[in-house]
């Protein structure tokens, strides 16, 4: 009994030692509110000079997290972002003569992440307050301001783009109109846009070359969406007047020269290729595919693109054909169909021609410009008519073609040589456009 009652005393004994050693319940991994509380009255608690030693050690992303913990922490991050030393630490000023693509890379993700930084330690504040706080830290930045930076490599608007995309994505159409507005007072924009608009073409070139890349890299390009593009781009057209709406277009779109001039001349004295006219078309093409949102009308773009073909002058027939092809079929017949409405046919006729000689050119079937001819030709109620435009279309064809020829007979040695390549791409593209009409008719 002895040894019995020594050997259950020992059992019971190991039974209270693995009950004390064994956790009864899991270790909570959850912070509740008042631990979460608690913690942050303890960071709150720090003396000031702690904090900003935590806060030096910190990257942007880090204490912009930091900043969300509470709206004490939030108050004093604000604080500290504020201060002269910070800013000249972190609101970097060099963006000039920067030739290596990885520094330019690493300046603009700085950028981005204090537009992280500064959209969520202003979270609590009225879009208003926040804006104001926001952009009085970054408007004595020179390269940020029109007119206020001369060097041509600068990165600047870049960076202003990016910081700015990544404050606002998200914001309701209310808060980037708010944005908008802001931004022109804070800028002067609209001045400097009715300084351009009102003068000739041309004389203000570096107004306008401010103007552009402005507009672009700060409004417009840093959207990967074509419809905040197309936001933006209205914000911009919707105050002023259709002429002036198409001008600014070409301002910000059209062709730039070697010297970073506007060529406003080149698109009136000289054919050009179509990848100098497809920055205009694809801003056009998204103008056109959200009508819905700018409360516009198909008619608004067929005026906007009638007035945009005569700035400064009339363009070299070629390039209104080019701008009519890349911008697609349902835009270039709606252009078509209103010349052809209004009985402007020999007009419509000369574009027609030049249509089919820029998709043999450029590559585009000829199949989508007999298609256009055909679905024109249905605007024409009586068979008169309808003849009338054919023979009209075939009457330019050959006109265009003599002059063509006569050109090719006289000149130097390689005007005569590229007018002649010219004569003979008109002459395929017509066998190539009658090969597909016929085509075309004989299936219905």
């Amino acid at each position: 009994m002895t040894q019995l009652a020594m050997a259950l005393t020992a059992r019971m004994r190991k039974s209270q030692l693995y009950r004390r050693c064994r956790r009864p319940y899991p270790v909570r991994t959850v912070t509740t509110r008042s631990q979460s509380t608690a913690s942050s009255c303890f960071i709150q608690r720090l003396p000031p000079e702690v904090l900003d030693m935590i806060l030096d050690r910190l990257s942007v992303l880090e204490i912009s997290v930091f900043s969300m913990v509470s709206k004490v922490i939030s108050s004093y991050t604000m604080d500290y972002i504020s201060t002269l030393a910070w800013k000249n630490k972190m609101i970097t000023k060099s963006f000039h003569y920067i030739t290596r693509m990885s520094d330019q890379c690493s300046i603009i993700a700085h950028y981005k992440a204090l537009g992280l930084l500064f959209k969520r330690c202003t979270l609590l504040l009225p879009t208003k307050d926040r804006l104001k706080f926001i952009f009085s830290k970054f408007s004595q930045v020179p390269c940020f301001m029109l007119e206020q930076c001369t060097t041509a490599d600068c990165i600047g608007f870049s960076c202003y783009g990016v910081f700015l995309q990544t404050l606002i994505a998200g914001w309701d159409e209310l808060e980037c109109n708010r944005v908008f507005s802001f931004l022109c007072n804070l800028t002067n924009l609209p001045r400097k846009i009715e300084a351009v608009v009102a003068g000739k073409p041309g004389v203000s070139w570096y107004q306008e070359l401010q103007l552009r890349l402005f507009c672009r890299r700060v409004l417009l390009d840093p959207w990967p969406q074509s419809q905040d593009s197309a936001f933006w781009l209205t914000q911009i057209l919707k105050p002023w007047p259709m002429v002036s709406q198409a001008r600014l277009l070409f301002i910000f779109y059209g062709p730039l020269l070697p010297d970073s001039t506007l060529g406003w001349q080149d698109l009136v004295g000289r054919e050009l290729p179509h990848c100098a006219l497809w920055d205009l078309a694809r801003a056009i093409l998204v103008l056109h595919s959200n009508l819905e949102v700018q409360d516009w009308t198909t008619n608004t773009m067929v005026s906007i693109l009638e007035e945009l073909t005569v700035i400064p002058q009339m363009w070299h027939v070629e390039n209104v054909a080019r701008l009519l092809v890349l911008c697609g079929s349902s835009l270039c017949y709606s252009v078509l169909a209103s010349k052809a409405v209004n009985g402007r046919l020999h007009e419509i006729s000369k574009v027609i021609v030049y249509i089919i000689l820029v998709c043999e050119k450029d590559g585009f079937h000829m199949n989508w410009a007999a298609k256009i001819v055909l679905k024109l030709c249905q605007i024409f109620k009586t068979t008169a008519e309808k003849f009338l435009f054919i023979h009209t279309v075939e009457d330019m064809l050959s006109e265009i073609t003599m002059e063509l020829y006569e050109l090719a007979t006289v000149g130097d040695h390689l005007e005569h040589r590229e007018i002649f390549q010219t004569l003979c791409l008109l002459l395929h593209s017509s066998t190539h456009f009658h090969s597909k009409m016929f085509q075309l008719l004989l299936r219905k």
